[in-house]
């Protein structure tokens, strides 16, 4: 009896190594079938842009087709739903922005908690927002601009591209901060709040580079100043928002993140590929193009930016009271 048992012992050992055997090998030869790039937002946007480049990027670069794939709803927190409750193997990857980092705080009821359930792999880009007034406005400065929404307070609309948007966040953060009350007027979608501020009806908008430098450029629209901590090397005559009020700073951001217990390995080769696309002469030309530029680093680094805008945006959703159930 006991050769048998011996024999079976050594079985039930060797089974036991083999999922992990099985992992070790799935890592190494990462990618071997298509990954999803899951984008929280309808095709078209800043987001899916960027995960369409970076996904076309890692495609050419490891071999396997990396597919963006669009699951809008919820801003954006369906999606992020789908990547957090997928096996962590490498396979469904989250093209995430500042706006999860704004839901974190901004919904009542929320299913995850995006720091803990994503595991940060690395930044794609990183885009100002600019103050953007219609040319009636008599304001051609960051302070005069202040100085008349003080002696307007309540009278000037400030357009969004809905609650809790990027837009609307980055105007309660200038309110806060300036002490002006500017009165918020929310759209469904940063396009058609847009298309209101050129016809005159809404009189600023903070919006992204990328929606609106052609408008800048031809004269359509005042752009004030750019909401980075620094000057934008797109349009570097165009000052920042911080030179006039010191500590404020608002970006876009998008990276990729994975569900929490992707292998290390895994998120090291993808971190790898990505900075080496952000460091390529051609993808910087066209994040140029597109008023942005890349966000290279570790995922400790992303992983940083994610933790700190979750704190910043939930004091500016606090400040301006704004809740989804």
């Amino acid at each position: 009896m006991k050769p048998p048992r011996r024999r079976f012992l050594r079985f039930a050992a060797g089974a036991a190594v083999l999922p992990a055997v099985a992992r070790i090998a799935r890592a190494e030869n990462y990618p071997w079938h298509t990954v999803r790039l899951i984008v929280g937002f309808a095709p078209g946007g800043a987001t899916d842009i960027m995960g369409r480049l970076m996904g076309q990027w890692l495609s050419e670069r490891l071999g396997r087709t990396f597919i963006v794939e669009n699951r809008s709803g919820a801003g954006s927190n369906v999606g992020t739903e789908v990547v957090v409750n997928a096996a962590p193997d490498g396979y469904t990857l989250l093209v995430a922005t500042v706006v999860n980092a704004i839901n974190a705080t901004l919904y009542e009821k929320i299913n995850f908690n995006f720091v803990r359930d994503i595991a940060p792999v690395g930044g794609i880009h990183r885009e100002p927002l600019v103050i953007l007034v219609n040319p009636s406005l008599p304001a051609t400065t960051v302070p005069e601009f202040i100085a008349y929404a003080k002696s307007n307070q309540g009278k000037i609309n400030m357009a969004s591209g809905g609650v809790g948007s990027a837009n609307h966040l980055s105007g309660e953060l200038f309110k806060m901060m300036t002490g002006v009350d500017l009165v918020h007027v929310p759209y469904r979608g940063a396009g058609p709040a847009l298309i209101d501020l050129l016809a005159g009806q809404m009189q600023v908008l903070f919006a992204t580079m990328s929606s609106s430098i052609g408008y800048i450029r031809d004269g359509r629209l005042r752009a004030l100043a750019v909401t980075t901590a620094t000057r934008s090397p797109v349009l570097p005559d165009l000052p920042a928002v911080a030179e006039f009020v010191p500590g404020y700073e608002m970006s876009f951001w998008s990276g990729i993140g994975a569900p929490k217990t992707t292998p290390p390995d895994i998120i090291a080769t993808l971190n790898k590929e990505m900075n080496a696309g952000l460091a390529d002469p051609k993808m910087k030309a066209r994040f140029a193009d597109l008023g942005s530029s890349g966000l290279p680093g570790s995922p400790a680094d992303f992983g940083r930016l994610m933790a700190e805008d979750v704190e910043k945006m939930s004091k500016v959703v606090k400040f301006c009271g704004a809740r989804v159930e």
